[in-house]
């Protein structure tokens, strides 16, 4: 599809983030399978659950909108991060180190998935569609929230017995 309209770019990205967290839903259990740490395996089973509610989320955003008739695009971007946590899975023997590396890889999702939904936020507000903003900043919310908890993981925790 030719974009041609702030519209076009709107359902595009909306399309794109949704490829996104479908994808998502099938890399989250291997993460969580893969990691030793405790609090990172149910931190990946969790935000699996999220991750489903973020798909229910998107539903409602197109449901709500009458001129939005999603395209059939996979999202590039978010293969190219699940085949890094893969990579890490694979390369990477079981452990502190490992979990170290599933951590950076699940916070450059995260901050993919940041920047996806600040942009639909703000492509929805330019194009009038303020009734999907507040579903948007949900998510977005909660996306920030697991990047945070990712980060004190890490910090206090993961890192210090990797090294």
């Amino acid at each position: 599809m030719t974009m041609q309209s702030l519209n076009d770019l709107f359902v595009h990205t909306l399309s794109d983030v949704y490829s996104a967290e479908v994808q998502l839903t099938k890399a989250l259990p291997k993460m969580a399978e893969a990691a030793t740490e405790t609090q990172l395996a149910e931190g990946f089973r969790q935000h699996l659950e999220e991750t489903k509610g973020h798909i229910e989320r998107l539903d409602q955003v197109i449901q709500s909108l009458d001129n939005v008739e999603m395209e059939n695009v996979t999202c590039v971007a978010m293969e190219g991060l699940i085949k890094e946590g893969e990579e890490i899975i694979q390369e990477v023997e079981e452990g502190p180190v490992r979990d170290a590396g599933l951590i950076v890889a699940a916070q450059k999702v995260e901050h993919y998935e940041i920047s996806s939904y600040g942009s639909l936020m703000a492509l929805a507000k330019n194009l009038g569609y303020d009734n999907v903003v507040s579903i948007l900043k949900n998510t977005l919310d909660e996306e920030k929230a697991t990047d945070e908890k990712l980060t004190m993981l890490a910090e206090q925790q993961v890192n210090q017995h990797a090294a």
